[in-house]
């Protein structure tokens, strides 16, 4: 049965402010390796259901090289595309499938931007939520949420403990992204 949105969420989301406030106050690695983190969830979901379907997990290692300065972007941009194609080629069979594809995407590009990490929540909640009763939908989403914001606390307070070095752009200090962009945009 095809839905006629592929993505429930929003910047713009009540549910999702909570989360959003507490990403704008993190730094660009703190982001990068949540949402790397984070990825291994709906990339475990997307392989359950497409199990052949490699380019995801490719994305996800092509990216974590990335965020530590070993390749360039140019490659791992056709990489993570290749990761959306398949996606988009799931989707055709399993909407499901293609939203947690997407999210590994978006957590694949926060290492770009810090404004794509929102993409893994909006995608991830929606593959979670289209699975529930809509009896259960809240309170699936807000578990959901309560675990990314945990995860991401985590990241914030052991940053430290990732180990690799980072690629020169993420050493440099720069103000959020995603706050900028919301207080531009309110």
């Amino acid at each position: 049965m095809p839905y006629q949105r592929k993505i429930l969420y929003s910047r713009k989301s009540t549910c999702i402010q909570p989360l959003r406030l507490l990403m704008e106050e993190q730094t660009h690695r703190v982001l990068v390796a949540w949402a790397l983190d984070c990825a291994a969830r709906p990339l475990a979901f997307f392989e359950e259901h497409i199990p052949a379907e490699l380019r995801p997990r490719e994305a996800i290692v092509v990216s974590r090289m990335w965020a530590q300065g070993q390749i360039k972007m140019p490659l791992v941009r056709s990489v993570i595309l290749q990761a959306h194609a398949a996606a988009g080629e799931a989707g055709k069979r399993d909407p499901l499938a293609e939203a947690a594809a997407r999210a590994v995407g978006h957590a694949c590009a926060t290492v770009h931007a810090e404004t794509h990490a929102l993409g893994l929540v909006f995608y991830w909640l929606t593959a979670v939520v289209r699975q529930c009763t809509p009896k259960e939908r809240e309170t699936r989403e807000s578990e959901e949420l309560q675990w990314f914001a945990e995860q991401l606390l985590y990241w914030r307070d052991h940053i430290d403990s990732w180990n690799a070095p980072w690629a020169e752009f993420l050493l440099r200090a720069a103000p959020n992204k995603e706050k900028l962009l919301h207080e531009r945009k309110g």
